[in-house]
């Protein structure tokens, strides 16, 4: 059976959502578009020919005229989501969101806590765990391919700093490194080590060509539970060679090393060095769905088998309290505990 969904934020961002992302999946049916900008909810229903009657300018108007929803996608900016979340949850509908899923930790934990006491699916879209690449990498570090993770440099380099300043939305966001882009990265971390943050120290800054209103460029260390180590850095005004969206990873065990990059122009991969030996390519198996696809499989899965996913809120509290640590550290220049 198909999982009725209310969607909810058609922006940018929600429009390819719904384009390309809810309308290619078999199991879901859209019954309800919401958008608070009458503006872009006119061109979502133009572009997908939605019926007037199934679009509307909040979600309680919505959630009323819609009782055969069982769950809400919630695409809107960051200051929508609490607010759509919570409304859903109370509403006794499960939820799949973007990251980050709350703009402070105490607000994300009142969500898991009202999901928790409605009995209701809470899971936030980490897209970039869906990908051939970081389940290989994952897998490898589990088999311990390279022995006990101890050391990890990540590097993600972009040069977003072309277009003039008026007509580029993203030089003027919150934190557009570590809340628009980090964030991917602190959620792979986690992942692919297999250990839990519970320190970091970070520098950001804007460089003097910048174009952004908040610090585009970033460097932090990163403490784990396990004992790793993790040395970021990450720039949108990097005038060095660009890297793929998931950065350049180079993990070192006490038994190798490890090489991979993923989601991006460049070449995708996954080496592995063992100690004293010579470096092999590993294969890539293909999924049958990736990206932001391979989150609202997962989270179609989850309910339907009424199993907990792998990016339940209560889980990403810990992605969520790693950005927050990391905003703080850098506002203050002291190392930050991380707490959950």
């Amino acid at each position: 059976m198909t999982l009725p969904i209310i969607h909810v934020g058609l922006g940018g961002w929600g429009t390819t959502w719904a384009t390309s992302i809810v309308a290619k999946n078999k199991d879901i049916e859209t019954v309800a578009f919401v958008e608070i900008d009458p503006e872009a909810l006119q061109k979502m229903q133009t572009l997908l020919n939605i019926p007037a009657a199934r679009c509307f300018t909040s979600l309680e108007e919505a959630l009323a005229a819609s009782p055969q929803a069982e769950a809400v996608l919630v695409t809107a900016s960051l200051p929508g989501h609490v607010p759509s979340a919570r409304a859903a949850l109370q509403a006794g509908k499960h939820v799949l969101m973007e990251k980050p899923f709350a703009p402070s930790v105490v607000e994300a934990q009142e969500l898991v806590r009202i999901a928790d006491a409605q009995g209701k699916l809470l899971m936030i879209s980490q897209n970039y765990r869906y990908s051939s690449v970081t389940r290989v990498a994952t897998k490898a570090i589990q088999a311990q391919a390279i022995g006990h993770v101890g050391t990890v440099n990540i590097d993600f380099r972009r040069y977003d700093n072309i277009v003039p300043f008026e007509g580029h939305r993203h030089y003027k966001i919150w934190e557009p490194l570590l809340v628009d882009m980090s964030i991917h990265h602190f959620d792979l971390m986690r992942l692919v080590i297999g250990q839990e943050p519970i320190q970091v120290v970070c520098k950001t800054w804007n460089p003097s060509w910048s174009k952004y209103l908040e610090p585009a460029s970033g460097v932090m260390t990163v403490t784990f539970d396990g004992g790793a180590v993790v040395s970021y850095r990450g720039s949108w005004v990097s005038m060095g060679t660009q890297t793929n969206w998931s950065g350049d990873w180079h993990m070192e065990g006490d038994k190798g090393e490890l090489f991979w990059s993923c989601r991006g122009d460049l070449p995708e991969y996954v080496k592995l060095r063992p100690l004293g030996g010579a470096v092999s390519t590993m294969e890539l198996p293909k999924l049958t769905a990736v990206d932001r696809a391979g989150s609202l499989a997962a989270f179609v899965q989850a309910v339907q088998t009424n199993t907990v996913p792998e990016t339940s809120g209560r889980d990403n509290l810990k992605t969520l309290a790693l950005m927050f640590a990391a905003i703080e550290s850098a506002k203050t220049g002291l190392p930050v505990n991380i707490t959950y």
